[in-house]
C-alpha cells in the first residue's frame, strides 16, 4: 500500500504552476459526448479522475486519445451506447454528468447512482428535477442487497423540449447536467437560481464553441436555446482554482514565501481575503499570486458557502491553517454535513478542535506531532499533507488515492518548492 511521508518543512518558497481545473475537465469531458467533430481539450490535469471520465467516454462508444501535456482528443460522431457501466460510476460520482449529454443526443441514458467522496449526502434529485422538466420519463430502481449493488436511474425522451427549471439549491452538478441536456432541446431552456461557479462558465463557454446558445452562465438565471447539433472545437481549461487555494494555504502555514502562477484571481477571491485577514502579505498579477507569510499570523472564522462566497473545498486546507495560527477560530460548514471527517486525523495530531453542529472551534498556536493518519476524501488529504508540513516529526499518510483524484504531480509540486514529502510503500497486515 502506497502512502506519502511527511516531515516538518517551513518556509516553503519558490514558485509553482497551478494545473488545469478537475472540477472544469469532468463536466467538459461528459460534455463532448454532444459534439459530432473532433474535440481538443488543452491543459486537463492527469488526474485519476480524469482516467476514469475517459474510460466511461470510450465505453459510451467515443474515441478518446489522451497526450502527456495535458492534451486530450475526443470524437464522439461514433456514440453507440447509453448505458454506464456500474464499476465506472462507482469509481467517480462525476460520471452521473454523461446522464445530460446522453439525454440530449441518444434520447437516453441508464445510469448506476454515482460513488465519489463520502463528505455528505449528494442527492440527484435535482438533476432528475431538470430532466422531468425537459419531458424525460424517469425510472429508479433501488437494489437494497449491500453486496449487489443494482441500484440504477433510467431516463428517457422521443423529444426534449425548453421549460424553465427553479433549483431547490443551487447545485453544480445539477446545473451542469441541465445545461447539457437542454443544450439540444427545442425551444428555450432557462434555469433559475442556477450555480454561479467558474466552472460552470468554463462549461458554457465550451459549449457555446461548440455551437450552443447559452447565456447567462456566472449568474443565477440561465438561459439555453436549443440548437439542433453542435460540432468541434478546440478548448483550454480554466487554472484549477482549489490547487491554487491549496498552494497559498501552504506558504502561510509554512510561513513561506510563494508565488503561485496560472491563476484567475477573481476565482480566488475569498481564499485572498480570509489570507489577508490572517496577516498573509499577498501581491496579486493577472495570472500569479504571490503569498508571503509571517509568524504572527491570526486566527480567523470562516464560513463556507456556494460560489462566491468561502468554498468549501477550500474549508480542510484552512482548518489545517487554524491549527498553527494563534487564537481561536471557527469553521462553520453549510454545503456538506460530512464534511469535518478531517477533524478526528488532526486531533490524532494533536490539534485542540471541538465540534458543534456544524461548527469547528479551532484553539490554534498548538503544536502537532507527526503520527499515522488517513485521507477521508480529497481535500482532507490535502489538508493532512499541510498540517504535517507544521507537525514535529513524520507524518504518514494512508489512502493517498484520494489526493491523488484531485491534484496532478502533488508530490512532485511540493518538493519543487522545499516541501519534504516522499511516497513509501507500506506492508498493511
Amino acid at each position: 500500500m502506497e502512502k506519502f511521508l511527511v516531515e516538518r518543512s517551513l518556509n516553503l518558497t519558490g514558485r509553482v504552476r497551478t494545473s488545469g481545473a478537475k472540477n472544469a475537465s469532468l463536466p467538459i469531458l461528459a460534455a463532448a459526448l454532444l459534439g459530432t467533430e473532433d474535440i481538443i481539450l488543452e491543459d486537463v490535469p492527469r488526474l485519476r479522475d480524469v482516467t476514469v471520465m475517459c474510460e466511461v467516454l470510450k465505453a459510451l462508444g467515443a474515441k478518446v486519445r489522451t497526450y502527456e501535456d495535458g492534451t486530450i482528443l475526443i470524437n464522439s460522431s461514433g456514440l453507440n451506447n447509453y448505458e454506464t457501466k456500474s464499476e465506472l460510476m462507482n469509481k467517480m460520482r462525476a460520471s452521473f454528468l454523461v446522464m445530460g449529454p446522453l439525454l440530449g443526443r441518444l434520447g437516453k441514458s441508464k445510469n448506476s447512482l454515482p460513488g465519489g467522496c463520502k463528505i455528505g449526502p449528494r442527492p440527484i434529485d435535482l438533476h432528475l428535477k431538470g430532466f422531468k422538466a425537459l419531458g424525460a420519463r424517469i425510472e429508479e430502481h433501488k437494489s437494497y442487497d449491500a453486496e449487489q449493488n443494482e441500484s440504477y436511474v433510467m431516463a428517457s425522451a422521443d423529444e426534449l423540449i425548453g421549460d424553465r427549471i427553479y433549483l431547490d439549491f443551487p447545485s453544480v452538478g445539477a446545473t451542469e447536467n441541465i445545461m447539457m441536456a437542454a443544450v439540444l432541446a427545442k425551444g428555450e431552456t432557462v434555469i433559475e437560481n442556477a450555480a454561479k461557479e467558474p466552472e460552470i462558465v468554463d462549461l458554457s463557454n465550451f459549449l457555446r464553441k461548440l455551437g450552443g446558445n447559452i447565456k447567462g452562465a456566472g449568474t443565477s438565471r440561465i438561459t439555453i436555446n436549443g440548437v439542433e447539433r453542435l460540432k468541434g472545437a478546440k478548448h483550454q481549461i480554466i487554472p484549477d482554482r482549489i490547487e491554487a487555494g491549496t498552494y497559498m494555504v501552504a506558504a502561510a502555514i509554512s510561513g513561506g514565501d510563494l508565488v503561485v502562477e496560472n491563476v484567475i484571481p477573481n476565482h480566488l477571491s475569498p481564499v485572498i481575503a480570509k489570507l489577508e485577514e490572517t496577516g498573509c502579505e499577498l501581491t496579486i498579477n493577472d495570472e500569479e499570486i504571490r503569498v508571503k507569510s509571517n509568524k504572527d499570523l491570526k486566527a480567523i472564522d470562516i464560513k463556507t458557502l456556494p460560489y462566491p462566497g468561502f468554498p468549501t473545498d477550500m474549508q480542510a486546507q484552512f482548518m489545517a491553517l487554524t491549527t498553527a495560527l494563534k487564537g481561536q477560530s471557527v469553521v462553520i460548514e453549510t454545503v456538506f454535513e460530512n464534511r469535518f471527517m478531517h477533524v478526528n486525523e488532526f486531533r490524532k495530531m494533536g490539534a485542540d478542535i471541538k465540534i458543534d453542529g456544524r461548527s469547528a472551534i479551532i484553539n490554534g498556536n498548538v503544536p502537532l506531532i507527526g503520527t499515522k493518519v488517513n485521507a477521508t476524501d480529497l481535500r482532507s488529504g490535502a489538508a493532512l499533507i499541510l498540517a504535517g508540513f507544521s507537525a514535529e516529526g513524520k507524518t504518514e499518510i494512508g489512502n493517498i488515492y484520494h489526493i491523488e483524484r484531485g491534484y496532478e504531480d502533488v508530490e512532485e509540486k511540493f518538493r519543487s518548492i522545499g516541501g519534504n514529502i516522499k511516497r513509501i510503500e507500506v506492508d498493511e497486515d
